[in-house]
């Protein structure tokens, strides 16, 4: 099924034909940030910042949910030229599985997908009704609401969603 243009997250999902059995596509809307633990904070401010010319956020631009992370060094968050936050979490003893780089793995930590505050419990049924692993969530932060949990590889994804607009 191919969303077309226009629908509201609610009209995606009537027009699955799975209903609740998965979300329409088109539901998540974009990767909303990539977050990778790094061993050297430093190291990595340099390269994202410096080498890569990637946007370190500073002062009022920091997300209010990692201000006293960002104030004690434990996470740098940068923004791509899209629009994706990048955020760098340290984790000093952190080792690779494998001693040699040219061997590949993984450092990040997750990868969050952005969704209409409206499809957010819909999200969370979803992943119920296929008893996927919940690391932790639902929970509301001043920035959103957001739901941790795994692929079948154990790679750590959320599902997160802008708080609901203020209704009069």
């Amino acid at each position: 099924m191919v969303r077309k243009a226009g629908l509201t997250p609610a009209e995606s999902i009537k027009t699955n034909p799975n209903g609740a059995n998965r979300l329409a596509i088109g539901t998540l809307r974009r990767v909303h940030h990539i977050a990778l633990n790094v061993q050297d904070m430093q190291a990595s401010r340099h390269f994202y910042g410096n080498i890569l010319g990637l946007h370190e956020l500073t002062g009022d631009e920091v997300p209010a949910t990692l201000t006293e992370l960002v104030a004690t060094g434990k996470v740098a968050n940068f923004v791509t030229p899209d629009g994706t936050i990048l955020d760098l979490f340290w984790e000093p003893d952190l080792a690779p599985p494998d001693p040699d780089p040219s061997q590949q793995f993984t450092r990040a930590n997750h990868l969050a997908f952005d969704i209409e505050p409206a499809a957010f419990d819909h999200a969370i049924a979803v992943l119920h009704h296929h008893d996927v692993r919940i690391d932790h969530g639902p929970v509301s932060r001043p920035t959103g609401r957001g739901i941790y949990f795994y692929d079948p590889d154990g790679f750590l994804l959320e599902i997160r969603c802008d708080p609901e607009p203020i209704k009069n």
